[in-house]
């Protein structure tokens, strides 16, 4: 009698102790699955946190934007299709131009430009950064063979040295009217993991294969 009821009471413990391992086994297999779905869901967010490539910078950041953009560039600096009759404005020259020039990282400029420009560059843009104290870090301009409706500038910025890009287009609404010349309202800036920089890279390199170089009548 003792032993049939010590036997039933052990089969009663084995019992539980199996259904409590099955139990530790499934909160276990859902505690794997819970941490999975979060993993999932960690790495769709941190996809969805991941900088855009490009950014479009409107006239209240505008200034800030070229400011950080000239103060962090280096190595050589290239300006793409610009109007020299923008530079006008002592405002936006020592902006852009002038800035860039005084920024020890930058250890040269090349501007490619419409044959358009030639005036404007002859008889002032040119020999005002000449003769700029650091107008040697000017190199000879070249002339774009047609009109282009993208205009950048192009360089390496910060530690890093990655490139990035300040991008406009011609024309509305990109452009404001100003004392009749163009000033950029919106710019682009292409962050230095974007697939279009290669493209603007490979555009300058075409160019600079295709453009006009400068003669001293030119100058």
């Amino acid at each position: 009698m003792e032993a049939s009821i010590l036997l039933a009471a052990a089969l009663k413990l084995l019992a539980f102790l199996l259904l409590r391992s099955l139990r530790s086994e499934h909160q276990v297999e859902t505690m794997d699955a819970t941490l999975t779905r979060v993993k999932d869901a960690v790495q769709e967010i941190q996809a969805g946190l991941t900088p855009p490539e490009v950014l479009l910078i409107g006239p209240e950041k505008l200034r800030r934007e070229c400011e950080r953009f000239v103060r962090e560039a280096r190595g050589e600096m290239v300006w793409f299709n610009m109007c020299c009759l923008m530079f006008r404005r002592d405002e936006i020259f020592e902006l852009l131009i002038g800035s860039a020039l005084q920024n020890p990282q930058v250890t040269a400029l090349q501007f490619l430009l419409s044959t358009g420009e030639r005036e404007g560059w002859r008889t002032w843009l040119g020999p005002r950064i000449r003769s700029h104290p650091q107008g040697g870090k000017l190199r000879d301009i070249r002339w774009l063979p047609d009109k282009q409706a993208i205009s950048f500038i192009l360089t390496e910025v910060g530690e890093a040295g990655q490139t990035e890009a300040l991008i406009s287009f011609w024309g509305e609404p990109f452009m404001a009217m100003v004392s009749e010349h163009q000033v950029p309202r919106y710019v682009l800036r292409v962050r230095g993991h974007s697939d279009l920089l290669p493209r603007l890279t490979e555009l300058v390199r075409q160019y600079r294969l295709r453009a006009e170089p400068d003669t001293p009548d030119q100058h």
